[in-house]
C-alpha cells in the first residue's frame, strides 16, 4: 500500500513539474494546424518565388528538388546547396508524397527543368500526414513520374534514407526493415520507367553495427541528414543527375 501511495505520489509531482501549455504556444500549434488545413498541399510555401524565376537560358541544365525536410534542409547549414548551378530546393518540412503530387506542376514543371530529383517517403511510413504504405509511396511516385515525362522531364528517384534511435525513438514508426523494403520498390520503379535510382541510404547507414540505421555522426536528430550527411549525399546526387542528363 505504502508502494502505490509512493507511486502515486511520484506520478503527480512529475505532472505538476511538467511545464503547463502557454497562450503563446498554443496559438503557434493552432495557426500551425490552421495553415496545414487550408494550405494541404504547400502551394504557398514557394508559390510567389516561383513567378520570379526567368525560363531557363538555351543550354541550361536546370534541375529541381522536391521533397521533405531531407531536402529542405540541404543549405541550411555550413553545407552549400550545390552552388554556382542552376540548381533549385523544392523541398518542404514533414511533406509527404500526396501533397508533393499536389504541387508538383507548380513547383516542378512550372520552372522548366530538365531533371527532376524526387525524394520522399519518409513522412508517409512515419505517418506525418495519416495513413501511408509502400504501395501509396508507389502510386503518387508513378503519378509524378507520368507528369515529369509528359514534360519531357527526366526523373531522378531518391531512397528513402534510413533513421536511427540516437536521440529518440524514430524506429518504432519507421521500421529499418520497412525503409529497406520500401527502397527496393523504389529501386524496381526507377529501372521500370526509365528513371535513375538515387542510393541516399548507401551512405548513411551504418552496415558495420549491423543495425541498419543511420550513423550517428551523420545526423543531430536521428532523422535528417547534417552536414556531414549531406556532405556524402552531395557527389552521389551529382552523379544520378548527370546519368539523367544523359540518358535518352
Amino acid at each position: 500500500m505504502k508502494t502505490t501511495v509512493c507511486l502515486l505520489l511520484l506520478g503527480t509531482c512529475a505532472w505538476a513539474q511538467a511545464p503547463a501549455p502557454t497562450i503563446e504556444s498554443l496559438t503557434a500549434e493552432l495557426n500551425a494546424a490552421r495553415k496545414k488545413l487550408v494550405d494541404w498541399g504547400g502551394l504557398t510555401v514557394y508559390g510567389s518565388d516561383n513567378t520570379e524565376i526567368p525560363a531557363p537560358k538555351p543550354g541550361e541544365n536546370r534541375v529541381v528538388f522536391i521533397g521533405d525536410s531531407v531536402t529542405a534542409n540541404w543549405g541550411k547549414g555550413k553545407t552549400p546547396f550545390f552552388p554556382g548551378k542552376p540548381w533549385f530546393n523544392r523541398g518542404i518540412a514533414s511533406q509527404t508524397t500526396p501533397q508533393m503530387l499536389v504541387r508538383f506542376r507548380q513547383d516542378v514543371v512550372a520552372l522548366e527543368p530538365k531533371v527532376v530529383v524526387i525524394q520522399g517517403g519518409l513522412g508517409d511510413i512515419g505517418m506525418v500526414m495519416g495513413p501511408g504504405s509502400e504501395g501509396t509511396i508507389s502510386d503518387h511516385l508513378h503519378s509524378m513520374i507520368d507528369i515529369a515525362k509528359a514534360h519531357g522531364i527526366k526523373v531522378v528517384i531518391a531512397s528513402l534514407t534510413p533513421v536511427c534511435d540516437c536521440y529518440g525513438s524514430q524506429t518504432r514508426l519507421r521500421p529499418v526493415g520497412k525503409i529497406a523494403a520500401i527502397n527496393g520498390t523504389l529501386r524496381d520503379i526507377a529501372a521500370e520507367t526509365g528513371s535513375v535510382y538515387l542510393n541516399y541510404y548507401s551512405v548513411l547507414v551504418d552496415t558495420a553495427a549491423g543495425t541498419r540505421q543511420m550513423k550517428k555522426e551523420l545526423t543531430d536528430n536521428g532523422v535528417d541528414p547534417n552536414d556531414a550527411g549531406y556532405a556524402l549525399m552531395a557527389p552521389l546526387a551529382e552523379k544520378a543527375i548527370a546519368d539523367a542528363l544523359a540518358s535518352k
